[in-house]
């Protein structure tokens, strides 16, 4: 395989190109993990062809690789990340903010996975529908409110472990929808509320689409066994301290928008076919514990991540949803507070980097002075 062109001792792409042909041989990809391999073995190597930049003042040459913009690769997520954010901010009304994780229970982990498209939209879709039923009961927020929603797979050991983060404003529009109504200060709604309700939505949404054979069960699976014991136990629904304004709330949400199943900067060392990464224990509160995997275990666990090709990990509902343009205007005018403008938007990667970092991508590493400028363009080999 090529070269990898990588700043980490050990990265993702290091990992699958020394020793992915051997996970490969042994196991069957679908096209959509055989496209993201690729992809990310290739990314920034001369594979994927490039340019070489020169200096206008000093002569030096500088050769630039391009990315694979494949969303699995954890080195072509920053930029887009950046633009992201910058867009959100300038639409979401200034308030509080609450983050919420919903989270399914090990016994669908077989189900979900089998059926991975269908049953991810079924959680957004049952997320979304909790959300907007407990907060327009008249004894919580009794208000209309929105979301904006990220589908995770993942847990930091890389196990399957699918679950939706939730930025959702602390308030909402009046039903008559001319007040805005606040949340209080610490408390947005009630967490065993929110959990009885979506385990009970997203069962009737799956039930459904079981009965229609539109998902189909686990071999070793029968369903009201499994009916029974997923209301046997409390379902995990979980509401983080509130966010002051767009500005924290979409900084925190960019920590997880674009992110993949684990960045290069987690991966401590690859030798002797294991791979060793840090993690974090969050039910014991233990940080920078270290795991070492085998590298065939490592690369499987990765490519469980791999999402379907055209599905959308991120979502907009309720006040924060295109469609409801008009509702979303009105809250801010409600609310009566300067909203962000965008900055990013239609610029180049460079010219984001730059207006981010303050340091501009095409000055040259060599004589400090002149700019790195495109020389010659490098077909894909």
């Amino acid at each position: 395989m090529k070269q990898v062109n990588t700043r980490h001792p050990a990265d993702v792409a290091l990992i699958l190109c020394r020793y992915g042909e051997q996970f490969t041989a042994n196991h069957k990809l679908c096209p959509d993990q055989l496209k993201a391999f690729k992809a990310i073995c290739q990314c920034r190597t001369s594979a994927m062809g490039g340019h070489i930049d020169r200096c206008n003042q000093c002569g030096h040459k500088q050769v630039a690789y391009n990315s694979c913009r494949n969303r699995s690769c954890n080195k072509c997520q920053y930029t887009k990340q950046l633009v992201w954010v910058d867009k959100l901010k300038s639409t979401l009304p200034v308030c509080r903010y609450f983050h919420m994780v919903f989270t399914i229970p090990s016994a669908l982990h077989k189900l979900f996975y089998l059926n991975q498209a269908k049953a991810y939209n079924l959680l957004f879709k049952a997320a979304a529908q909790t959300l907007q039923k407990v907060a327009r009961n008249p004894k919580f927020l009794g208000a209309q409110t929105g979301a904006v929603a990220v589908l995770h797979t993942w847990g930091q050991a890389l196990t399957y472990h699918p679950h939706i983060h939730m930025i959702v404003p602390g308030g909402g529009l009046s039903a008559d929808g001319v007040e805005w109504v606040h949340a209080g200060k610490k408390f947005f709604l009630p967490v065993k509320v929110l959990s009885k309700v979506f385990r009970g939505v997203l069962w009737d949404l799956l039930e459904k689409q079981i009965s229609l054979k539109n998902i189909r069960l686990p071999d070793d699976v029968e369903l009201y066994v499994l009916k029974k014991e997923l209301y046997s136990k409390n379902w995990n629904v979980y509401v983080k301290k509130p966010l002051a304004g767009p500005e924290a709330v979409v900084r925190y949400l960019g920590r997880y928008t674009h992110r993949v199943a684990i960045s290069n900067s987690r991966i401590v060392r690859v030798d002797e076919g294991k791979v060793t990464f840090r993690w974090k224990d969050y039910r014991k509160g233990i940080k920078n514990q270290l795991l070492t995997l085998d590298a065939q275990e490592f690369i499987g666990r990765f490519m469980r991540h791999i999402l379907p090709c055209g599905f959308y990990k991120i979502r907009y509902y309720g006040l924060l949803a295109a469609a409801n343009g008009n509702k979303k205007l009105q809250c801010i005018a409600l609310l009566k507070q300067a909203i962000h403008v965008p900055l990013l938007q239609g610029l180049s990667a460079r010219q984001v980097l730059y207006l981010v970092t303050g340091r501009d991508p095409q000055s040259c590493p060599k004589c400090k002075q002149g700019k790195l400028l495109p020389h010659t363009i490098l077909d894909p080999v």
